[in-house]
């Protein structure tokens, strides 16, 4: 399935996309996609749904979140090995983790602001999954149980602030909208591969970001396992899992965005996003 969120910001209501990309309204079956909705068990139910019995949404409404009330966003960096040695950083041994908190998180297709004062900001395409089920110390044989489905997530990120403002992540990673989510929701059983999609990114329509899932260092599941030995992930919690080479810091010489720009993205299977710079 895919589900999605649909409307003005602060008032989406539930939908789901059948087979022909026609938004389906899901409001009158649950109240919204959240921490509540996207468990196991409520998946099953809505799994069993003939999407033709579901109200038609007409026109073309504004596309929020997938999920509302996300609890927190783990991300994983220096995921990808083409992007390690892009970056000139050895591969890690274990997953690199920082957070992106819940102010970053924008819908797909919303403005991204650019901070007062940056210089640096930044684009990074990741797969990103939802959990479904509490997790705590989880083995990875047993990982997929408790993810609810996969979506898409900019990591955008000011290079600036992140890397030579004192050391600390958080500062590039987290100013508002620095976190498009979207436009699906993609359950597991429909993407059956996460570690063979293909993702890609464009700026004012040249593409910098072609990469794939494959080069990924730790997989979701391994992911998911990892952090959940050092905090518990709940229903609703979103883990961004690195980025392909191609990154604006990785250009010889560094190519960084500015308002007015253009970013275009996408991943196999997960639908596009699109956003515009705009000033903070």
């Amino acid at each position: 399935m895919k589900l999605l969120r649909y409307g003005q910001k602060g008032r989406e209501r539930p939908g789901l996309l059948d087979a022909e990309g026609r938004i389906r309204d899901l409001s009158g079956i649950i109240d919204d996609l959240d921490p509540t909705t996207v468990t196991p068990t409520s998946l099953g139910k809505l799994r069993r749904l003939k999407p033709a019995s579901l109200p038609l949404v007409r026109g073309r409404p504004r596309i929020g979140v997938p999920v509302a009330r996300i609890g927190k966003i783990i991300a994983v960096g220096l995921n990808y090995a083409d992007h390690a040695k892009e970056a000139g950083l050895p591969i890690p041994k274990e997953p690199v983790l920082f957070t992106k908190h819940i102010n970053a998180i924008s819908g797909p297709y919303d403005p991204v602001q650019i901070p007062r004062g940056a210089k640096k900001t930044d684009w990074e395409v990741e797969i990103a999954f939802v959990i479904g089920k509490r997790a705590r110390y989880v083995e990875e044989s047993k990982a997929l149980g408790h993810i609810a489905g996969y979506t898409i997530l900019n990591d955008v990120s000011e290079r600036e602030f992140q890397i030579e403002r004192g050391g600390q992540w958080m500062k590039g990673k987290c100013h508002d909208t620095f976190a498009p989510i979207g436009p699906w929701l993609v359950t597991t059983d429909e993407i059956t591969e996460p570690q063979k999609l293909h993702m890609w990114l464009e700026v004012n329509g040249k593409r910098y970001q072609d990469g794939s899932t494959t080069t990924m260092i730790f997989n979701c599941n391994f992911q998911l396992a990892y952090i959940s030995q050092f905090l518990t992930l709940e229903p609703g919690d979103v883990v961004t899992t690195g980025t392909p080479p191609g990154v604006g810091l990785g250009q010889k010489p560094p190519v960084y965005l500015k308002v007015g720009d253009v970013m275009e993205l996408g991943i196999e299977g997960l639908g596009t996003q699109r956003q515009e710079l705009v000033p903070a």
